[in-house]
């Protein structure tokens, strides 16, 4: 199936409840680079941190890729900064800084096999052990982006550790591939309405000032979010795709 009819179709997706993807126990939020979690999974988590459900946020690069020539933020500077941002955006969806994990592997360089992905998807899976969790959460295996990719690997590597769970793909720079693409079959999954939490995910998304804002100035093909893929995420609702197994 193209992706621009893949895409369209999943934007139709039926609205479930959370309860309906995940029937019982915890959630864990898989994000490859700081701020893939407020975009594409800020709703759900504060709307599990709203009932009460287990959440667990796993940060598998270090992000320091988005500005790789900056004067002023070498790579270990400018990963505890992205970090920092990230447990100001969980504390603003309702997640303790307690429930994050950094995983710091390489930004651009995620492995997919090998000893540090099968290290990566045990760390995974303990926090979804932690939280005895219902589901993983993922980018999706067809988002344009080496880590993407590569950390949905990793969840299934982790979902063959846990036995039951479910795993879901939520895409985020599924847009910006070309309209041709052949992508998969038809999506199936659902859409989480997230309107109620919309301030919150706006709050989250914002906490990523270094992509967000011109806050690294000093690199000239430093990434920055632009206004129109932030206005993608500041819908009413959440893609989820179910992953086969």
């Amino acid at each position: 199936m193209r992706a621009d009819a893949f895409l369209a179709a999943a934007a139709a997706l039926p609205v479930r409840d959370l309860r309906d993807l995940v029937p019982a126990g915890g959630v864990v939020v898989v994000a490859p680079h700081p701020d893939d979690e407020s975009l594409g999974c800020g709703g759900l988590i504060a709307e599990a941190c709203a009932r009460g459900i287990p959440v667990r946020l796993v940060v598998v690069s270090d992000g320091v890729g988005s500005h790789p020539n900056s004067p002023s933020h070498p790579p270990e500077r400018l990963r505890t900064l992205r970090e920092s941002e990230t447990l100001a955006a969980a504390a603003a969806l309702g997640l303790p800084a307690g429930h994050v994990a950094f995983l710091r592997l390489p930004d651009r360089f995620v492995p997919s096999s090998g000893p540090r992905a099968e290290a990566a998807a045990e760390a995974i899976a303990a926090a979804a052990r932690a939280c005895g969790a219902g589901a993983l959460f993922v980018t999706w295996r067809h988002d344009p982006h080496c880590d993407h990719a590569a950390s949905a690997a990793l969840a299934g590597l982790a979902r063959r550790r846990l036995g039951e769970v479910r795993l879901y793909a939520y895409p985020v720079w599924a847009w910006a591939l070309p309209p041709e693409t052949e992508v998969a079959d038809a999506p199936r999954g659902a859409r989480l309405d997230v309107a109620r939490h919309l301030a919150r995910k706006a709050a989250a998304v914002a906490a990523h000032r270094s992509q967000t804002t011109d806050l690294i100035a000093d690199d000239p093909g430093g990434f920055r979010l632009e206004p129109a893929m932030l206005a993608r995420f500041a819908q009413g609702h959440e893609i989820f795709l179910d992953v086969e197994s």
